[in-house]
């Protein structure tokens, strides 16, 4: 796919791979909105070549508005880059309100997109969706659990769509990186192995739009290790993350 001249909504583009990405897709000549909560952060990366649209994709209302804007904008919406979300490590108690708020963002914030972009998409016939979760979503990980479970229900999601969109001409791309350098991933005080730049990120997800690709995982090795990690036993997989007192 030609991405020079078409028309993408990034959400979620104040920062990190959103923002990497609206770059790289504003080289390869594409019509670039952005939408995010933070506007003063969202309006540098917009700068003179995207067209900046806050929106905090928790408020149904506010995304409506936003994707109306976004289309009128930009002349309609060929491809949605649903990149906004959130990571906070789950401490050794169990945290209701962390949890609901990844809940909040990274599952109902995405249900609120697809509520008003699929409808649109349908209208013309066409379109991509791009969903970005993670490989925290192939199996479970222990201060991850709000996060991977989020994650998981981000890629079962947009498998369920992709089947289900195809005969409307809808394409659906999931997107699994691992460790990227990000403000989320600042936070972390473990290891982060393979970990890649968000331009590296922004790179490998433009690609995949162009490719038309169904899913795409990196960096390669990190792709490599979790589809390995999914064969795992789950009993053993257990005993070997379980810490050691």
């Amino acid at each position: 796919m030609e991405l020079a001249g078409r028309r993408i909504w990034v959400v979620g583009a104040s920062s990190g791979i959103g923002a990497a990405l609206a770059r790289e897709l504003c080289k390869r000549g594409a019509n670039v909105a952005v939408s995010a909560r933070r506007a003063d952060a969202l309006r540098e990366v917009a700068g003179e070549w995207m067209t900046a649209v806050p929106c905090d994709i928790t408020d149904p209302d506010q995304v409506k508005k936003a994707a109306e804007a976004v289309a009128a904008e930009l002349g309609g919406i060929d491809i949605a880059v649903l990149s906004a979300g959130y990571w906070a490590q789950m401490g050794s108690d169990f945290d209701v309100e962390s949890f609901n708020r990844h809940l909040a963002v990274n599952l109902t914030g995405m249900a609120n997109c697809l509520g008003e972009l699929i409808p649109r998409m349908k209208a013309q016939k066409a379109g991509m969706i791009v969903g970005i979760s993670s490989v925290a979503g192939y199996r479970g990980l222990p201060g991850s659990e709000a996060y991977g479970a989020t994650k998981a229900a981000q890629i079962n999601l947009l498998e369920s769509l992709r089947v289900r969109l195809r005969p409307d001409g809808i394409d659906v791309l999931t997107v699994c990186p691992g460790f990227v350098e990000t403000e989320m991933t600042e936070q972390n005080s473990f290891p982060m192995p393979f970990i890649v730049s968000a331009e590296e990120a922004g790179r490998a997800i433009a690609d995949g739009i162009a490719n038309r690709s169904a899913r795409i995982v990196f960096p390669w090795q990190m792709s490599l290790l979790m589809r390995l990690a999914k064969v795992v036993p789950d009993r053993l997989w257990s005993i070997a993350l379980t810490p050691r007192s």
